[in-house]
């Protein structure tokens, strides 16, 4: 059996290995990236009042910010299609309502004209207010629901001063859509409120928060996010689990989404044919306020109902995500045995807080893969370590030796030193 507990970063680390380090089928697959769509990247910049002020390098935040975007304009890939939005900076004016309307797009999201975009990024000067929520909004127009990779990078040096639009509740509107499209924040001060507020921006679609004070930083940072929309894409597959094995959908290797209830329970079906070893992975996100003490569960059981093997993950306290995950190595036959049918229940404990919504349920990403198994199925039956046992044991025979010679040494030199 095979347990795992991976909270937040253990997930990144497992559906990785599953995604990326396992070879899929040849043909098209549930959640293989298909690489037919352009990425799409909005860079949306803060140019409000404050970016005048003169903290990074000896120079404006403004300054730092037009020679990050002329550098990575310089850097950007060809099959990328980039665009620039502004926020601020156009209305100088002290009405709050005019001010929350100030974002326009500087250069649309399209095939990059480098000598155009910079002579767009050089006409910028600070101005007046932050609408970072309208400015997400209109972000989110200007990428499209179309196929392909679409990441907003908002860099502010400040919070939002548009409320009640929270840009944190903007941002959970993208990622409800469903059109997986990220945002990455990069905050330019060392806030508290302004990293708070960045950082649940990111967190609600995927993206990632960076503090940079530094104009080699910016330029790298942004750099970085728009050659990962270049990165082929695996776009999770809408699915819906049953109550019960024999209602489950059939699942082949591949990356899927489902929403389940608070304590509810969701099977899925997967066929394994002898000599291949089935792995599988789940999480489940936590994606509004819940009660300390939580855990998740991940089965494969047969067709009657006998558990095969299981993976478990418990935690106490605030999180955002628990993962677990198992394999499941089907024997090799000598004569031509059907597939095997492997239920997979996926069960979670969470509870909802007071006054929480429970509808709809908790995000679910499950991660199925079936490939060819070990030469035995009893490799991968030792706690995991498979062949590694041959391994571990040589290296404690070793201790062992190393320890035994090390002290006969040590009591000959006593033995010497006491004759001398």
């Amino acid at each position: 059996m095979i347990r795992t507990q991976r909270l937040a970063a253990g997930v990144c680390a497992l559906l990785a290995a599953l995604a990326a380090g396992l070879a899929f089928p040849a043909a098209a697959s549930a959640g293989e990236p298909t690489g037919e769509a352009a990425p799409k990247v909005d860079l949306v910049l803060d140019v409000s009042g404050s970016m005048r002020s003169r903290d990074i390098d000896g120079g404006s935040r403004m300054a730092a910010a037009k020679q990050a975007f002329n550098e990575v304009l310089d850097a950007t890939p060809e099959d990328v299609q980039l665009g620039i939005r502004t926020l601020g900076a156009n209305y100088p004016g002290e009405d709050r309502k005019t001010g929350c309307k100030d974002t326009a797009q500087l250069y649309p999201v399209s095939t990059l004209d480098r000598t155009e975009a910079k002579t767009a990024v050089a006409t910028l000067s600070p101005t007046g207010w932050t609408p970072i929520g309208p400015a997400l909004l209109k972000a989110a127009d200007d990428l499209g629901t179309g196929a392909g990779s679409k990441r907003i990078v908002l860099i502010s040096d400040g919070e939002d001063t548009c409320a009640p639009l929270d840009p944190c509740e903007v941002a959970r509107e993208i990622a409800a859509k469903g059109i997986g499209m990220t945002i990455d924040t990069l905050g330019l001060v060392p806030n508290t409120k302004l990293r708070k507020q960045l950082s649940c921006i990111a967190e609600a679609t995927g993206g990632t928060y960076t503090s940079v004070q530094h104009t080699d930083e910016l330029t790298d940072k942004v750099n970085q996010l728009v050659d990962r929309a270049a990165d082929p894409v695996v776009t999770p597959v809408a699915t819906e689990g049953a109550a019960q094995c024999a209602d489950a959908p059939a699942l082949k290797s591949g990356l899927y989404t489902d929403r389940e209830e608070f304590g509810q329970q969701r099977w899925y079906k997967v066929d394994v044919r002898p000599g291949q070893e089935l792995r599988a992975s789940v999480s489940v996100a936590a994606d509004r306020a819940v009660n300390p003490g939580h855990g998740v569960l991940l089965r494969a059981v047969t067709a009657h109902g006998r558990e095969i093997v299981r993976g478990e993950a418990a935690g106490n306290g605030r999180t955002d995500v628990a993962s677990t995950g198992l394999r499941y190595p089907k024997a090799q036959s000598d004569d031509e045995a059907p597939a095997e049918t492997v239920c997979l229940q996926v069960t979670n404990s969470f509870s909802a807080a007071s006054g929480v919504k429970t509808t709809p349920g908790l995000p679910v990403e499950l991660t199925v893969d079936v490939v060819d198994g070990p030469s035995q199925a009893s490799d991968v039956a030792s706690f995991g370590l498979g062949r590694g046992w041959w391994l571990l044991g040589v290296l404690v025979l070793t201790g062992f030796l190393a320890g035994l010679v090390w002290g006969w040494v040590s009591r000959w030199r006593v033995a010497v030193w006491r004759t001398n």
